[in-house]
Order: structure tokens, then C-alpha cells, then sequence
């Protein structure tokens, strides 16, 4: 059994052990003896293997080096592309190697780690690894990017068509349509999300997938895309999940601006759209903000749809394909816990790392209620 196994099995014995005596039964718990682990022996072991460590990975470098150099020529673009983003992760990594081998000479298990270097690889480390043979990561980066991407693609097609819905039920719409299109778009809301999930599984990321294989769509730089479950596909779902929050809101605040505003600008002249855009909007931007805000708390904490939908890679996307990259698959806050905290030991560090990964979450959530909350007070017309 390695170093990282017997720790894991400590700590199972621990928390079980606590778990007896919260619950009354000491005895129980006085019989589960928890083996003590040999740190000593497994570091000593690992620092007498530096020598063979430094030779292969000056061989792996070597051998490398060699293969790169012998790269057949490639006549598909889309392979070319991959091979070339393999031969930088290559590069990347046989540039690491010397600096491995000072860390591992150099360390000194001894040295206490400080309070805030904890805080900090959690919030910016980009390694989220817990089936490692030797070291579990607990970076947050990748999983907030990923949640950032997909609520910005819900938001960017959600808000034009939540908004503009909105003023054309209040201000345009006749009688019959407001009956018509106002039902259907709160309907959605009471779609179940593994229900859009499975919609988005079984067509909307087969259908994005195969547009982009479409030779009309072929000037695009990064289609075709291979992957269907990606961003856009989340983002395009979680879109159906946040119009009928931005529309029903945004909806009442147009509706709740006074009758008498509207009144003045026919009589100065104005015409129905002037009126909407230059009078009815401003009166009711922060209602129609708030919404935006509540709509994006919506579709951040939502995590059926970007389980099935989001493709669940945890690596950053290569954002030097520029749009290419909401078409690439990632994994969000809301998916990481819900896809591995059944499987986690109770008081480990793992199940402590979902904890704060949901504590980040739950912060981003409370901030954007508390900013939409502000600028309701900040920009809301005094009427009297």
C-alpha cells in the first residue's frame, strides 16, 4: 500500500471511528484501531530514487525531443491542428522536468505550509486530480471558468430574447398573442432540467455538431467541432432555463412604470418605439437588471443541465481558438459536486475541497442577489 492509500485509509478510520462516538457507541469505536503511517520511511524511499529519476526523465526528454523531430507531415487539418496542441503539451512537459527534479531534491517535508498557500492553490490552481496514484489536486480555476463560460453564452442568448419578449408582450402584443406567448414562455420554466438535459444530449449537440460539419459554415476557423457536449451546447439549454426568469421580471417592471409617463411622451409627439426605447426602458432599467442578475444566479447554480450537457473535462479551454473555445467541453462548480460528493469519505480532504467549492458558490450567489438588490435602490425613480 503506498503513502497516499494508507493516509486515505487513516482518515477513513478516524472519521468512521468519530462517527461511532457522535453516535453514542464508544465501544464500537474503541475497537477500530487506526494504523499508524510511516512518512519517514515513504520519504526516504522517494528522495533515495532522485538519481533514476533525474536519468529517465532525461531519457523521456531525449526520446521526445527525437519523436518531435521525425513528426511526419500531415495532410488533414483537423489531425494537424490536434498534433500540433500535442506537440505543446510535449514541450511543456519536458520543459518541467529539470525543475521536478530540484523540487524533489530540495524538499523538505518538515517546513510548515502556510494558512494562505492553501487558499490560494485552491482558488487559483488549475489541477483538479482526485484518481491520482501519488497526489490528489484541488484547483477551483477550471471549474470557475467553466461555470463563467457557460452562464455568459446562457446570458448572451437569453437576455435578447428574454428583454426584447418582455416589451413585446407589455407594449405591442395584442390581447390574443399576450394569451399566446406568455403561457408558453413561463411553461418552460416547469420543463424538468434532466428533461432539457437529455433534449440538449440527443439534439441540440448533434445538431451544432453537425452545422459546423456543413461546407456553407466551413470558413470558420474552428469547425468542424468533434466534440458535442460542449459550452455552447450547455450555454444554449441553460438560455431556455434563464428567459422566462428574465421575461416574467422584466415583464413586471415594464408594466409598473406609471401610466402618466407614457402619456406625456404621446403628447410631446414621441411615437410608439421612441416611447418604448427612450421612456419606458430607462423608467424600468433597474427592474430589467435585477432580472438579468436573478437570471444569472439561475443558470450558475444550475447542474443538471451542464452534467449532461457540458462534456465534464476539467481543463481550462485553449483560448487562443478564440471562439473555438465555447466549443470545447468543461466541467462547472455545480457538476463537480454533484458528479463526485456520493463517492467521497466524509471529513476527508476531498470531501472538504467540495465543500469549499460550494461555499465559492453560494458566495457568487449571494453577491450577485446583494448587486441586484443595489441597483434596484441605486437607479430606481422616485415616484410621488
Amino acid at each position: 500500500m503506498g503513502l497516499k492509500e494508507a493516509i486515505a485509509k487513516r482518515d477513513e478510520m478516524m472519521a468512521e471511528r468519530e462517527r461511532l462516538i457522535r453516535g453514542g457507541q464508544a465501544r464500537a469505536a474503541a475497537q477500530i484501531v487506526v494504523p499508524p503511517v510511516n512518512q519517514a520511511a515513504a520519504i526516504a524511499t522517494l528522495r533515495a530514487s532522485a538519481p533514476t529519476f533525474r536519468l529517465t526523465s532525461s531519457a523521456i526528454a531525449a526520446r521526445l525531443a527525437g519523436l518531435l523531430k521525425s513528426a511526419p507531415r500531415l495532410t488533414s487539418p483537423p489531425v494537424e491542428k490536434q498534433f500540433r496542441q500535442w506537440k505543446e503539451q510535449v514541450r511543456g512537459f519536458v520543459a518541467t522536468l529539470p525543475a521536478a527534479y530540484e523540487q524533489l531534491v530540495n524538499w523538505n517535508p518538515a517546513l510548515p505550509v502556510p494558512w494562505y498557500r492553501g487558499i490560494t492553490a485552491f482558488l487559483f490552481g488549475h489541477d483538479w486530480i482526485t484518481a491520482s496514484f501519488w497526489q490528489d489536486w484541488y484547483g477551483i480555476r477550471p471549474l470557475l471558468v467553466g461555470s463563467i463560460m457557460v452562464s455568459s453564452v446562457a446570458l448572451i442568448i437569453a437576455i435578447p430574447f428574454g428583454v426584447a419578449a418582455a416589451i413585446y408582450v407589455s407594449e405591442i402584443a395584442g390581447r390574443s398573442e399576450k394569451k399566446l406567448i406568455k403561457p408558453y414562455i413561463e411553461f418552460i420554466a416547469a420543463i424538468p432540467s434532466v428533461v432539457l438535459g437529455f433534449f440538449g444530449i440527443a439534439v441540440v449537440g448533434e445538431a451544432i455538431r453537425a452545422a459546423s460539419q456543413s461546407h456553407w459554415l466551413s470558413w470558420v476557423s474552428f469547425f468542424p467541432i468533434s466534440e458535442r457536449l460542449n459550452v455552447f451546447t450547455a450555454g444554449a439549454l441553460l438560455a431556455l432555463m434563464a428567459i422566462p426568469t428574465i421575461f416574467t421580471l422584466s415583464e413586471d417592471a415594464l408594466r409598473n412604470v406609471p401610466r402618466g409617463f407614457k402619456e406625456a411622451s404621446y403628447a410631446l409627439g414621441a411615437n410608439r418605439l421612441q416611447t418604448i426605447g427612450r421612456v419606458l426602458v430607462p423608467a424600468s432599467l433597474s427592474g430589467i437588471i435585477s432580472a438579468i442578475l436573478l437570471g444569472l444566479g439561475r443558470v450558475i447554480g444550475e447542474t443538471m443541465v451542464v452534467l449532461l450537457c457540458a462534456g465534464n473535462r476539467i481543463q481550462i479551454p485553449d483560448f487562443s481558438e478564440g471562439l473555438g473555445a465555447f466549443f470545447q467541453p468543461v466541467h462547472t462548480m455545480t457538476g463537480i459536486i454533484a458528479q463526485e460528493m456520493g463517492e467521497v469519505v466524509r471529513g476527508s480532504i476531498h470531501y472538504r475541497a467540495l465543500f469549499m467549492v460550494g461555499l465559492v458558490l453560494f458566495t457568487i450567489t449571494l453577491g450577485i442577489n446583494y448587486l441586484a438588490q443595489k441597483i434596484v435602490q441605486r437607479y430606481r425613480m422616485s415616484i410621488g
